[in-house]
C-alpha cells in the first residue's frame, strides 16, 4: 500500500507482476524471513534463513491458470478467460539436501517461497504449496497448516475434525471450500499424494496448537487422511 501497489487475487492466488515481485522477494526472503528467524533464535532454537534459491534447493516454473484450474479438478469461468498469474510459480522439483544437512546438524530452516527456474527467472511462490511439496520431499509424517481459522467446514458452516482425501477432493470440486482455504488443502492434499500419513489445518493463534492438535483425542483443526 506504501508503494501504491494494488494486490490482487484470482482464486486464491496473488497475481504477481514485475513491480510486485521485486518487493514480495523482499519482504518474504528478507524482512519476514528473518523476523521469523530471530524469534526462533531467541526462543532457543537454532533457526537458519533460506528461500527456494539457496543450494539448488526448488526449482520452479510458471503456474498457469489452466494448470491451477486442472489441480482443483474445476473450471475458473471469473470472466478473465485464459489471464495467467503473472509471475507467480509452481514447485516443478525439490532437492532436500540441504535441508536434511541443516537438521543433522539440529538447525531449523526457515524457507521463504521464492523459486528460480533454469534460466535464473524469479518466480512468487505460494507458500502453503511450497510447505507441502516440501513435505513430501522430506517424507514427513506429518504436514501442519497453521493459518487463523479453525479449520475445514462442511457445506452447513460446520467444523470438520477428520476429513478424508476424497472428500476434501469433492468439497472442492462441489465449492464448499473457499478461495482463501484452497491452496492451503491443495497443499494437503499434495503432501498426502507424496506419502505424508496425515495433514492438519489449524488455529495457529491458539497457545500450543500443535501440540493441542497431535497430541489430544480431537485435536482442535482439521485432521486430513490420506
Amino acid at each position: 500500500q506504501r508503494l501504491g501497489i494494488e494486490a490482487r487475487f484470482r482464486h486464491g492466488v496473488r497475481v504477481t507482476d514485475e513491480a510486485t515481485m521485486e518487493i514480495v522477494e523482499m519482504v518474504l526472503a528478507g524482512k519476514i524471513n528473518m523476523e521469523i528467524v530471530d524469534l526462533l533464535n531467541r526462543h532457543g532454537g537454532l533457526a537458519v534463513g533460506l528461500s527456494g534459491k539457496d543450494g539448488g534447493l526448488m526449482l520452479s516454473r510458471p503456474l498457469t491458470a489452466k494448470a491451477w484450474a486442472a489441480s482443483l479438478e474445476k473450471d475458473l469461468d471469473d470472466g478473465e478467460g485464459d489471464e495467467d498469474f503473472g509471475l507467480v510459480g509452481e514447485v516443478q522439483s525439490i532437492d532436500p539436501t540441504l535441508v536434511r544437512k541443516l537438521q543433522q546438524d539440529h538447525y531449523i530452516p526457515v524457507i521463504a517461497p521464492i523459486g528460480t527456474n533454469r534460466e535464473g527467472n524469479t518466480y512468487n511462490i505460494n507458500a502453503d504449496l511450497v510447505a507441502g511439496a516440501m513435505a513430501a520431499a522430506l517424507g514427513a509424517e506429518k504436514l501442519v497448516m497453521m493459518t487463523d481459522v479453525k479449520g475445514i467446514r462442511d457445506a452447513n458452516g460446520r467444523h470438520l475434525s477428520t476429513v478424508s482425501r476424497k472428500d476434501v477432493q469433492r468439497m472442492v470440486k462441489k465449492g464448499t471450500i473457499g478461495e482463501g482455504m484452497l491452496p492451503k488443502v491443495h497443499a494437503c492434499l499434495d503432501a498426502l499424494g507424496g506419502g505424508v500419513s496425515k495433514a492438519h489445518i489449524i488455529d495457529g493463534r491458539i497457545p500450543h496448537a500443535i501440540l493441542l492438535e497431535v497430541f489430544t483425542r480431537k485435536g482442535i483443526g482439521t485432521e486430513i487422511t490420506s
